[in-house]
């Protein structure tokens, strides 16, 4: 397994799943179901493994070959499984030495066709729910699969969806995971929900030199990347290879060529005052909720002072979604250390941060799903 494909977003990682259905290989998917205390990754991180390598990651490091090792049996025996690991130091196989300091539990599945509506919904860009019985008095692997517009389908029992629709919905808007227990008559099922939220858009405006790091990092940091560029001949898929799309407009044609969403972030770099003004213009009546504008504070006063001489008005919540001089204050002047800062500020935005050190947060660094339980379900 290279560095390369241990660090990948999920969306590769589901894509692995995709390619081993597509080819006919028999691969496993490795999912944190549960961690109690401290943990690198949290429910819902993933693992393709095959034969001959492996995508993706459920720790950093300190599992995966023995989660390769599992995997191997769950292919030959072709059933699901479910593992638990304890990095606490209380038990002597697996906490000496382990830098995470948690209990992981992890299900392993032989790859089938029950995930390939999963595949096909995130390859299309849109949310999925995903239901997967892990315990209980249902079929272990048993799934099914929620979208907003559609709601479940799949093979769970009509009784089961029901009672997972809701849940599965919240956990789905917020993009997190978590385990439930399912309680009716005198049986009980678990069911790990999984809330798969397609990456956030990244529009990046510009095509010099200076993009290619923050496409890069973006890209590594899980943003579906699009680079709009002004000047044909330097807006390239070659010139951007880590980019999803790459785009060479006019800049009065923004809002006919790329779609614009309450999940898309703008960072505006083309170093041409005319051009920063046309789609700065252009992105205030959009929904975006971060523009990040490359340039010193003086350079912004010379925009709005050019929007007041032509008598444009900026919406009342403008200024709020401007972020300029662009990026974190990290310190540094070279290409990718100001993309590390943009980026670090996008995050933040995104995650609906306020940065600051870790060290001086209180409580955990990850934020936590508590486990819910539904009780007395009846069935329809």
């Amino acid at each position: 397994m290279t560095d390369t494909n241990w660090s990948v977003p999920e969306t590769e990682v589901l894509s692995a799943v995709g390619d081993a259905l597509n080819a006919g290989r028999e691969a496993v998917i490795a999912t944190v179901i549960d961690v109690e205390g401290s943990a690198y990754r949290r429910p819902g991180a993933k693992m393709v493994i095959e034969a001959d390598e492996s995508a993706g990651s459920v720790t950093a490091g300190c599992l995966e070959d023995e989660v390769r090792s599992i995997a191997a049996d769950v292919r030959a025996v072709g059933e699901p499984r479910v593992e638990t690991f304890d990095l606490t130091g209380d038990d002597g196989t697996w906490g000496l030495g382990m830098g995470c300091n948690g209990i992981i539990t992890i299900l392993l599945e032989p790859v089938d066709e029950s995930y390939r509506p999963i595949v096909e919904r995130v390859a299309e860009g849109g949310d999925v729910g995903v239901a997967t019985v892990v315990d209980g008095d249902r079929p272990r692997g048993e799934r099914g699969y929620y979208t907003p517009k559609d709601g479940f389908a799949g093979d769970l029992p009509d009784w089961l969806r029901a009672e997972l629709t809701d849940p599965t919905a919240g956990l789905l808007d917020r993009g997190e995971a978590d385990t439930l227990r399912i309680d009716r008559d005198e049986r009980s099922v678990e069911v790990f929900v999984d809330g798969i939220e397609a990456p956030p858009h990244l529009v990046v405006f510009g095509s010099g030199p200076d993009v290619g790091p923050v496409v890069d990092l973006a890209k590594r940091a899980e943003f579906r990347v699009t680079v709009v560029g002004f000047r044909g001949a330097q807006a390239t898929s070659e010139a951007f290879p880590a980019a999803d799309e790459v785009v060479a407009i006019s800049p009065a044609n923004i809002e006919d060529e790329v779609d614009f969403d309450a999940d898309t972030h703008a960072v505006v770099m083309t170093h041409n005052f005319v051009d920063d003004r046309l789609v700065l213009e252009a992105l205030l009546d959009t929904p975006i909720p971060y523009i990040g504008l490359m340039g010193p504070e003086e350079r912004f006063e010379e925009l709005l002072d050019a929007f007041a001489d032509d008598g444009v008005t900026l919406p009342e919540n403008a200024l709020d979604r401007i972020y300029t001089p662009i990026g974190l204050d990290l310190g540094g002047d070279s290409p990718y250390r100001i993309a590390y800062s943009i980026v670090a500020e996008l995050l933040a935005v995104a995650n609906d941060r306020t940065p600051q050190h870790l060290s001086n947060r209180e409580g955990p660094i990850h934020d936590r799903v508590d486990s819910r339980t539904v009780d007395n379900v009846a069935p329809e």
